[in-house]
């Protein structure tokens, strides 16, 4: 016969002191704590793992792991560049070992500089023009694709016969090189070989010299060409926005007899305005930043944006003035990003 032999369980540890008179467990070891700070979770003792600063820090450190490196690439990468320009902006350098403090004194020679101020003029006109037609275009686009169409048997909206299609066909754009639409768009601007002019020619009109030597004609084009080659991208994505918009709010505005335009500027404009005012501030970055189209489609003596005006002062050699006009570029993209934000700021509306 067996007999069954029972095991006490240990008997639970007496409380020390401390703990008996303060009616709180004992803070741990500082020492241990750190460390515990330091190790992965699995290896944190017991006596640190439960106090309730560990877990608040453990929350953080989890943010920190996961941030740590991407935010280091950013510092290195992006950060550091835009504090090595401000300082070589106050220099004299001219790429070689030697950089000079001298004050403001590139910020006073960009002053009195006329060729600055008119490259500023034609990029502070790309950016506030660019963004109103590329925006405008894309929003009218993307309505078309989601909501444009027919009424069909039980949908209360419905975009265009072949919307995908028409979607793969604006973005396309997006997937060329900039320096290929440049010259792509330079062959057709051509005065006498060009597609717009030979098409005029064809009906007996005497095409202008578009990139020839008319500031006004070669802005024109500029714009022409930031607009096609943006306007796919937010034809994407405002279709994106208008989609995510719940079907029974357009049955109810068409319920009250909305037509589409008063649908459009009542309900689709106002739920979709987030992404009207982030794509604004991004497409007039876009237009400040129009380097590669005017180097390449313009001529240097017909038009000049501030970024190739730029890359001219570094061709020469003069390295510490062409970064205090890029730092007047980042202060004007910050400065526009503001206006923007502030401008068309609207409360959230939720649905």
């Amino acid at each position: 016969m067996t007999t069954d032999t029972k095991v006490d369980d240990p008997p639970p540890s007496e409380p020390s002191k401390e703990e008996a008179v303060s009616g709180r467990p004992k803070a741990p070891n500082p020492l241990l704590f750190l460390l515990a700070v330091l190790l992965p979770p699995r290896f944190t003792p017991e006596s640190v793992r439960y106090d309730r600063r560990y877990r608040t820090l453990d929350k953080y450190r989890f943010i920190v792991g996961f941030l740590s490196l991407p935010l280091a690439f950013y510092t290195l990468f992006v950060i550091s560049p835009f504090v090595q320009a401000i300082y070589y902006s106050f220099t004299d350098w001219s790429g070689g070992p030697v950089a000079n403090f001298i004050g403001f004194d590139n910020f006073t020679k960009m002053w009195n500089d006329e060729r600055f101020w008119d490259s500023l003029e034609v990029s502070v006109v790309l950016a506030v023009v660019a963004p109103l037609i590329t925006l405008v275009l894309g929003m009218f686009f993307a309505y078309m694709i989601t909501s444009g169409g027919r009424h069909r048997k039980g949908q209360a909206i419905a975009g265009v016969a072949g919307s995908a299609f028409y979607k793969v066909v604006y973005f396309f754009p997006q997937v060329l090189s900039v320096a290929i639409i440049a010259v792509v768009w330079g062959r057709v601007f051509n005065t006498n070989s060009g597609l717009i002019n030979g098409g005029l020619d064809k009906v007996g009109i005497d095409g202008p010299a578009w990139l020839g030597g008319d500031r006004s004609l070669a802005l024109i084009a500029v714009l022409a060409v930031l607009s096609w080659s943006f306007v796919g991208f937010y034809v994407v994505l405002f279709s994106a926005a208008m989609g995510a918009i719940p079907r029974d709010i357009y049955e109810a505005a068409l319920l009250d007899g909305a037509g589409r335009g008063r649908t459009f500027f009542s309900v689709t404009l106002p739920l979709i305005w987030d992404t009207v005012r982030t794509g604004w501030i991004y497409m007039g970055i876009q237009a400040l930043d129009s380097f590669a189209i005017v180097l390449v489609m313009v001529p240097e003596h017909v038009l000049k944006v501030t970024p190739v005006f730029l890359y001219e002062r570094f061709r020469d050699g003069q390295y510490g003035y062409a970064t205090s006009i890029g730092v007047v570029l980042l202060v004007l993209s910050m400065a526009f990003s503001l206006i923007v934000m502030r401008i068309g700021n609207r409360d959230r509306i939720e649905y």
